[in-house]
């Protein structure tokens, strides 16, 4: 299967489709609120995917598009081929191409698509000189599902960080998920049973910003659709079960320069670089505002209470996890980053990471001076202390989040005007929805007692 119009990279995927039996392809990309969206083609439509785009209804895609402007083009990214380990037998298999979103009538990448906003994010950080490489530490519950297959909240095992079977049921279910992303081309560095029960983590080592983005939107499908082989439902919803740790994705990041690594400096008390402090710095500024994006959801916020190792207080440290934004220890120049440890992984990547690296860069332009790192638990500051140290904290709901998003000029840019405008307008609502509902908590409390 050979065509001359097409680029080496994209000759190199039919041959693939036509080596591995191909079948199907799924041409993926994600709405505004993170959620992965696809269109099924034949494979057989794949040259035609590729010359011409694969056009859709965008106004049927949440933040994208009014009715009257509804045609858009998908147009698929070569390097980001990889076979579905849930769908391949010995004789078909599907595979999945992520895309990007084109606008029809001006021919130019449609605003509203979250991979061209970090695309933004990643092109200036390159016009200043720099590479960006990020590395998530995504978090999730498996649960089993009730005789219907619904999910439930009942975790299958009893295990804690680290533990082993027989506490840990869920080793198996980890083993094939990592068989399946490693057949995807996901270079896995660690997995392992987290804090809580029936809580688990699954590495993977740092790549480019976009691969990464890339890797995290499809590491969710393919924990989920693993996970729904074993029975189980795959949640990477913040806080699940109340009073028990929630699920984070820590976002380690940094900056390479002609090839090094701009954050290390061997002589600093923390072998960071001032570019690495700036960095820091910006983040910080705009922690606000960018909570907002990397912790989207009502339910974020559950998360992001003190003494369930969540972080919620505006500060850094070399050492203490309590902190906002922790430098892990590193074992050589090139391994030194800052990691973000409030994300969640229920956010969308594509913008969390752009809100994060505009941020950072921000910082960098501004040449905002760094705190002094915070070596003390700050879960056991009172009040006074943390003024005294000048430490700020997070918003403690999506609604004073957005608040600092409306606020914040840097992180509306980083977004664009288009997303910035239908992410507050969605998050408005969910959170106008949220406050008029009656939980059952309240009905627990007060249905009987007044």
């Amino acid at each position: 299967m050979t065509s001359g119009n097409l680029s080496p990279d994209e000759q190199t995927v039919l041959d693939r489709i036509e080596e591995e039996n191909i079948d199907f392809l799924r041409l993926q990309f994600t709405d505004i609120l993170g959620t992965v969206k696809n269109v099924s083609i034949p494979a057989s439509q794949a040259e035609k995917a590729f010359e011409e785009g694969i056009y859709f209804d965008g106004s049927s895609i949440d933040g994208f598009v009014r009715i009257q402007e509804s045609d858009m083009r998908l147009e698929p990214d070569p390097s980001t081929f990889a076979v579905l380990p849930w769908r391949k037998t010995e004789e078909s298999a599907a595979a999945r191409l992520i895309c990007d979103v084109m606008d029809t009538s001006s021919g130019k990448p449609f605003s509203g698509d979250p991979r061209g906003v970090l695309k933004r994010a990643i092109e200036r950080a390159e016009d200043m000189g720099y590479d960006i490489n990020a590395a998530p530490e995504p978090e999730f519950f498996l649960f089993e599902e009730d005789e219907d297959g619904r999910a439930t909240t009942r975790t299958n095992d009893a295990g804690g960080y680290f533990d082993l079977a027989p506490k840990d049921l869920a080793q198996d279910v980890r083993r094939d998920i990592i068989y399946g992303l490693e057949s995807m081309g996901f270079d896995i560095e660690a997995s392992h049973h987290e804090v809580a029960e029936g809580q688990h983590e699954i590495n993977f080592t740092y790549d480019d910003a976009l691969s990464t983005a890339d890797n995290v939107a499809t590491f969710r499908s393919v924990v989920r659709a693993i996970a729904a082989e074993h029975d189980l439902h795959a949640t990477f919803m913040p806080k699940p079960i109340p009073r028990i740790n929630g699920s984070g994705m820590h976002t380690h990041i940094s900056l390479f320069e002609d090839g090094e690594n701009a954050f290390h400096d061997e002589n600093d008390e923390f072998n960071l670089s001032e570019t690495a402090k700036q960095f820091t710095a910006g983040i910080l500024e705009h922690a606000p505002a960018i909570t907002a994006v990397s912790n989207p959801t009502v339910n974020s916020y559950k998360r992001l209470v003190p003494g369930y190792e969540a972080p919620v207080y505006v500060a850094w440290s070399d050492r203490n996890r309590s902190a906002l934004i922790r430098k892990p220890a590193a074992r050589v120049p090139a391994a030194s980053r800052v990691e973000a440890r409030f994300p969640d992984p229920s956010c969308n990547p594509y913008l969390a990471f752009a809100a994060l690296i505009h941020a950072g860069l921000d910082g960098i332009e501004q040449g905002l001076d760094c705190p002094d790192p915070v070596r003390e638990n700050i879960y056991e500051f009172d009040e006074e202390k943390r003024e005294e140290y000048g430490i700020e904290t997070l918003p403690t709901n999506l609604g004073e989040a957005v608040d600092a998003l409306e606020e914040d000029e840097v992180i509306a840019e980083a977004l664009g005007e288009h997303v910035y405008e239908k992410f507050i307008e969605a998050k408005r609502a969910e959170f106008k929805d949220y406050l008029v509902d009656v939980s059952d908590w309240e009905l627990d409390r007060y249905l009987e007692k007044f």
